[in-house]
């Protein structure tokens, strides 16, 4: 039986696609395995990864016949997923060695549905920890509980699908899909759904992610259209917490949580093409528009006054226009 499913989707990393397979070779053991899926990259990558199907213990190439993003990507692997466990990593990361076994130790001496862990932020030759923002380490703790406060940084404020390792329940019970098609954002609507219907969970303090920060290809760091999708992502959330029977416990922090990264991507417009920045700014008011305008004036109030102001003038844009 496969103990761990590893999902690794990789497109146009061929300069660092060999440490993140290197880095695959050292966690082997019989029973991982490991899914490389190619998201139908044009820079050789490809034939990297069918080498190591051939010499990665465990290792299968899933591939795409056209670009479909990271989490369509990400759900190809959990279609073919066999394992009692699973984890992911990106294309352009890495991990160290007898990482993985170490996943496994963990979650299953915590008898947990998922485990969260810690992850090193790689720029260039600097490192720096970055921690999971859960006080509490190896105890059993209820996901739904570490949602709030919502004026707080918590757990759905760590998103990152591959800082952790999840039990298979989670994927028979239709929790580990991504929203196909989300080419930014993908982990928003996961880890809130993760955490308000996952029964149990637990952080641990291992350091063994390597992230690569800054790398000009990535989607993070390119200011096209794509990067709209943050906005779908969120009225996901949105509109997924609005159904909740704790809804008005819980709105709060959704709302406020998507006036944030509204403010952040307002504030960052040099970064877009023109088009694109236009977009931006009418499609955030859309959004604002959207939103349960009580939640929405309340969270304004306590934001720092930088970013409500930026949430304002876009909100006074929107009713410019509807009055116009």
């Amino acid at each position: 039986m496969v103990k761990l499913s590893v999902i690794v989707p990789f497109y146009n990393v061929l300069p660092y696609a060999p440490d993140t397979l290197r880095s695959l070779l050292a966690n082997t053991r019989e029973d991982f395995e490991f899914l490389l899926v190619d998201d139908c990259s044009t820079d050789g990558t490809r034939d990297l990864l069918e080498r190591a199907e051939r010499e990665l213990p465990g290792a299968v190439v899933i591939g795409h016949t056209s670009n479909a993003g990271l989490a369509t990507a990400r759900n190809s692997g959990l279609d073919a997923a066999r394992g009692e466990f699973l984890t992911f990593l990106d294309g352009d990361d890495w991990l160290a060695p007898g990482h993985l076994a170490d996943l496994v130790a963990a979650i299953e001496e915590l008898g947990t549905e998922f485990v969260r862990t810690d992850h090193v932020l790689c720029t260039g030759r600097d490192r720096k920890v970055a921690r999971a923002p859960i006080a509490h380490r190896n105890e059993v703790l209820r996901p739904r509980e570490a949602i709030l406060p919502a004026d707080r940084t918590t757990s759905v404020d760590y998103p990152v699908a591959w800082a952790g390792v999840y039990r298979r329940t989670l994927l028979d019970r239709g929790l580990l899909h991504f929203t196909d098609g989300l080419r930014t954002a993908e982990d928003r609507p996961w880890i809130w759904r993760l955490h308000r219907e996952a029964e149990s969970f637990a952080a641990v303090s291992l350091l063994g992610i390597f992230y690569r920060r800054g790398i000009a290809s990535s989607l993070t760091q390119i200011g096209d259209m794509r990067q709209l999708d943050f906005i779908k992502a969120f009225d996901q959330v949105i509109d997924e917490t609005a159904k909740d029977p704790d809804a008005e416990l819980l709105l709060p922090k959704a709302v406020r949580t998507y006036c944030a990264i509204i403010s952040h991507h307002l504030g960052s417009t040099e970064r877009y093409e023109p088009a694109v920045a236009r977009k931006l700014r009418a499609m955030s008011a859309a959004a604002l528009g959207r939103m349960p305008q009580d939640i929405l004036r309340e969270a304004l109030g306590s934001m720092d006054a930088e970013r409500a102001a930026r949430i304002r003038r876009v909100r006074r844009g929107l009713f410019a226009g509807a009055v116009a």
